[in-house]
Formats: structure tokens, C-alpha cells, sequence
């Protein structure tokens, strides 16, 4: 966060915190996660006990279980080449619990598609989001997670919701609608290229959010309200 500048502009009684010092490709490391909230799931990496319950696991950041009540979330709106998007659900999947490498661990071992939903469920992250700001001032359509500036356009819009799952199919009509414009197939029609290799890009984490009760998928029950800033 230093490394950005934003720490210059927070106010001072904002204060930054992370469940660990650094990243670790391992990902195993109980240091700041929680050992009585996780989400297992049958999948462990290459190389990991399968036999071993905590290699099937993945456990909540002390941050969220023990330091706050309530948080807001912040995403950007931008493609992922294994998940399909990164926006609200993605960002507390995969930034709340430790062991996430495992989701999608080569191009065509991907399980993103209920790995994402399946954290979010676990009340602890649920019941403790209240609100989701999606920074889409600029956003990517193809080549994420990481930075492509080719891949970048002026969306210039702000997303503010109580609901993940209208904000991530709402943000995902946004990204199809722009790679319809240059000329790609939406996210769950795309085949591999250099710039996003995964055999499959997961959208459906969205869908399936919705039939877990974690928000609305239907558009029709989608309440969008615009508001247009000269």
C-alpha cells in the first residue's frame, strides 16, 4: 500500500492491516488465519497431503473473524482468466482465507467456479459484508488479474452495492458489453489466447453465488439506479 501513495491521503485513524507479513506461494501458514473458520473442499495442491484435512482447507483471516464487525468491500472491475471476473465475490474469496492457490492451480484445473462461492457462504465473510464499491473509473475486459494496459478502457463509472451477486452479473454485463465492442466473445465463451490461458474463464461462480442465497443473479430482479455526474 505505500509502495501505491495511498497511505499519504488516509486519514490517520485509518490504519493498514493484512492476516500475514507477505505472500507466500505455500499458502499453508496459520500465522493471522483462524483455525475455527475455514471452508474445506476436496482439492489440495500438487504435491500436498490429500489425506491431510488442513491441505483440504481454507481458513479465515483473523482480520475478518476477530478485528471487525462489519466491512466494506472494494474490488475493481476487471477480467480474470480463471475465474472470469474479479469483482465483489472473487475479491473476498480469494483475499479473506489463506490455501486459495489450489483454485486454480493450471489452466485446466480450475474449480474457481464453486471455490469462490463456497467461501463467500461461510457466515463468518457473508454475514459481515455491508457494502461493495467497485472502482470501474477504468477497467479491463481481457488479460487479468494482472495489469494489461491494451486491455484497459474508460468506463468511467463508480458500482455501490449491498448485494454481490446483482453487482458481480451487473459488472459482468459491463466487461461483455466492451468486449463485444472490440470484437471478443463474452468471458464465457472465450477460448485461450496468450494474454488469458485458461481453458475454461469461470463466470458461473456468479450464478451459482445466486442459488446459494449470497444475492440475485436474475436481471430482472436487479434494481440498477444510474446517476450521471457532469
Amino acid at each position: 500500500i505505500t509502495g501505491t501513495g495511498i497511505d499519504k491521503w488516509l486519514p490517520k485513524e485509518v490504519r493498514w492491516t493484512a492476516p500475514s507479513a507477505q505472500y507466500s506461494e505455500d499458502q499453508l501458514g496459520m500465522d493471522g488465519y483462524d483455525p475455527d473458520h475455514f471452508m474445506e473442499m476436496a482439492i489440495v495442491k500438487k504435491g500436498d497431503s490429500f489425506s491431510d484435512p488442513h491441505c483440504r482447507r481454507s481458513y479465515v483471516s483473523q482480520v475478518v473473524t476477530k478485528q471487525i464487525n462489519k466491512f466494506i468491500n472494494l474490488p475493481v472491475l476487471k477480467h480474470h482468466q480463471s475465474a472470469g471476473v474479479t469483482i465483489a465475490l472473487k475479491n473476498m474469496s480469494h483475499g479473506m482465507v489463506n490455501n486459495v492457490n489450489r483454485s486454480h492451480m493450471t489452466p485446466t484445473s480450475n474449480v474457481c467456479g464453486i471455490f469462490i462461492p463456497s467461501v463467500v457462504s461461510l457466515p463468518v465473510i457473508r454475514d459481515k459484508a455491508v457494502l461493495h464499491i467497485c472502482d470501474g473509473v477504468k477497467a479491463q475486459y481481457h488479460g487479468g488479474p494482472g495489469y494489461k494496459a491494451r486491455y484497459v478502457w474508460e468506463h468511467k463509472t463508480m458500482y455501490f452495492a449491498t448485494d454481490p451477486v446483482a453487482l458481480d452479473k451487473t459488472g459482468l454485463k459491463a466487461i461483455d458489453a466492451q468486449r463485444t465492442a472490440v470484437g471478443m466473445q463474452p468471458i464465457s465463451l472465450s477460448k485461450p489466447d496468450k494474454d488469458s490461458t485458461y481453458l475454461n474463464c469461470q463466470v458461473e461462480h456468479i450464478e451459482i453465488a445466486g442459488q446459494l442465497g449470497l444475492g440475485i443473479f436474475d436481471d430482472n430482479k436487479i434494481d440498477v439506479r444510474r446517476l450521471h455526474l457532469a
